[in-house]
């Protein structure tokens, strides 16, 4: 599986177009150069079970980058994060909001660090703890997350981390009925949005929570 930047750079291109996602030539080449990592570092750590750059591109980025038009906050915590996903590239494509990267794994935070380094990337906050034993020093506006865990239970274990109104971002396939269906009484849903992912098959949906 060989690195191939320009078959790459043409699938970044024609998914930010499919979405209508404005990218400078900056963010688009931080873009690879973050998937070009990942590929790297992935045959020594293991940071992702998704072994194909292009299927990286696909199912990590793209997948990422849909949410782009839901961010109407400043300040994001992205919990269970692995290598940085969806926080690398939405800071990637959001330069002028925050995200800290939450992940109890020390060689994805190690990654993620690196990256931050390399890549000039002053807008992300790699942190390594597990969610309910942060602290931070004042609420975030909202907390995402991606395959992280139910409902339920990122609502459980995430709810300190925002104030009154606060919201909770959770990336989904399917529609989750079951899980909707359990979220506790002091939480509302606001919204349930299908996302298109160019490429990605299978559905993408992102629920919007907030504390009632």
């Amino acid at each position: 599986m060989s690195f191939e930047r320009e078959k790459l750079s043409l699938m970044l291109r024609d998914g930010a177009a499919a979405m209508s996602l404005p990218l400078s030539g900056q963010q688009h080449n931080l873009l690879l150069d973050y998937v070009e990592r990942i590929h790297k570092w992935n045959k020594a750590f293991n940071l992702t079970s998704v072994r194909d750059p292009e299927q990286m591109m696909v199912k990590h980025i793209l997948d990422s980058l849909a949410v782009v038009p839901f961010l109407d906050q400043q300040h994001y915590i992205d919990v269970g994060t692995g290598p940085g996903l969806p926080g690398i590239p939405l800071a990637i494509a959001c330069p002028e909001k925050s995200f800290t990267l939450l992940d109890s794994l020390g060689k994805r935070v190690r990654f993620m660090k690196q990256c931050a380094f390399e890549m000039k990337l002053i807008n992300i906050n790699p942190i390594q703890s597990r969610v309910e034993e942060h602290q931070p020093e004042q609420y975030y506006d909202a907390v995402l997350s991606r395959a992280f865990a139910s409902l339920k239970d990122m609502l459980h274990w995430c709810q300190h981390l925002v104030d009154s109104k606060g919201k909770f971002l959770a990336l989904k396939g399917q529609y989750p009925a079951d899980e909707i269906a359990a979220i506790p009484d002091a939480f509302t849903l606001e919204s349930s949005v299908e996302l298109y992912v160019p490429g990605l098959q299978g559905e993408r949906h992102l629920l919007t929570v907030q504390k009632s």
